[in-house]
C-alpha cells in the first residue's frame, strides 16, 4: 500500500472488542499513503467496552497510526456509527486533526459523487422484530466466538486467516435476503441525495456492485472480512482483503462489477 491513493474507506474496526483484527490494521496503516481517509463508523466499539474492558497495545497502535497519518497531511473524515454513537456530539468539529461529521461526500476522479455514511440508519429496511433481533444478536455473538476459536487454531498450526463467520453468513438465506433489502435502502438514499452511489459499512458484508447505474460499495469490516475500499491515483475503485493473504476482491472499471467474495 505504499503507492499513493486518492482515498481510502475503512469501517467497523471495533477497537476495544476482542474481535478486532488490530494487527492487520496496524500493518495496513503503517504502509498507507492517501490524500483522504474516511472512517465510516464503529471505529471504537463502546458497546463492547461497556461490557468488558479489552484494549491491548495493538489497539492503541491503530490510533497512533491514524494520528500520524493526520499529522503527515492525510485528510481524515470520521463518521461515527452506532457502536461509537456518543461521538456524534462532536459532529461539525475537529477531533485531534480529524474532522467529525454525520454524513459526507466523496468526489471520484471521474466526477461522480458518492454519499458516505455508516449505514445504521437503514436498519429499519431489514424489518427485524424485537425477538428476532435478540436471537440474531445472541447468534452473532456465538458466531464471532466460533470465529475467534477457529482463528486461534489456525494460527497454532501456522495457517493463514480464514473467516468461518463469513463462510456461514454467506450460506444463510435469510441473511442474504436482509442484505438485499439493506442494499436497496442504501441506494434509494443515495439517489435521493443526488449522488451516483454510496459507501458504507455496518453490516460487515463487503461488496462492490452496480444497480440501476448506482454504485453500492460496502467496506466490510476488520473483525471478520478484514476488508476496505480504495480509490487509486488513477481513479479505479478496489475492494481489498488484507490479512496474510492480500487480495483485490473486486475493482472498477467494468461494465458489470465483480460481486464480493
Amino acid at each position: 500500500m505504499t503507492q499513493p491513493h486518492r482515498a481510502v474507506f475503512l469501517s467497523d474496526l471495533h477497537l476495544g472488542s476482542k474481535d478486532c483484527q488490530a494487527d492487520y490494521l496496524v500493518d495496513l496503516l503503517q504502509g498507507l499513503s492517501a490524500e483522504r481517509l474516511y472512517l465510516l463508523g464503529d471505529v471504537i466499539d463502546l458497546w463492547a467496552m461497556s461490557r468488558r474492558s479489552h484494549w491491548p497495545a495493538s489497539h492503541s497502535q491503530v490510533l497512533l497510526e491514524l494520528e500520524r497519518l493526520a499529522q503527515q497531511g492525510t485528510r481524515i473524515l470520521y463518521i461515527p456509527g452506532n457502536h461509537d454513537a456518543p461521538l456524534r456530539r462532536f459532529c461539525g468539529r475537529g477531533l485531534a486533526n480529524i474532522e467529525v461529521q454525520r454524513r459526507g461526500r466523496h468526489h471520484l476522479k471521474d466526477g461522480r459523487t458518492l454519499l458516505l455514511t455508516h449505514g445504521d440508519e437503514f436498519d429499519a429496511a431489514v424489518c427485524l422484530g424485537r425477538f428476532e433481533s435478540l436471537v440474531g444478536n445472541l447468534g452473532y455473538d456465538l458466531l464471532m466466538w466460533l470465529n475467534r476459536s477457529c482463528q486461534g487454531l489456525r494460527r497454532r498450526f501456522g495457517l493463514p486467516y480464514w473467516s468461518l463467520a463469513g463462510y456461514i453468513k454467506r450460506r444463510i438465506g435469510k441473511a442474504q435476503a436482509a442484505i438485499g433489502r439493506y442494499r436497496q435502502a442504501a441506494l434509494t438514499a443515495a439517489k435521493a441525495e443526488g449522488c451516483d452511489g454510496i459507501v458504507l459499512g455496518h453490516i460487515h458484508q463487503p461488496a462492490m456492485e452496480q444497480q440501476d447505474g448506482l454504485l453500492y460499495l460496502n467496506t466490510g469490516d476488520f473483525v471478520d472480512s478484514c476488508s476496505f475500499i480504495v480509490e487509486t491515483a488513477q481513479g479505479q475503485l478496489e475492494l481489498i482483503h488484507w490479512t496474510e493473504q492480500r487480495q483485490v476482491l473486486a475493482q472498477t472499471p467494468d461494465k458489470i462489477l465483480v460481486k464480493a467474495a
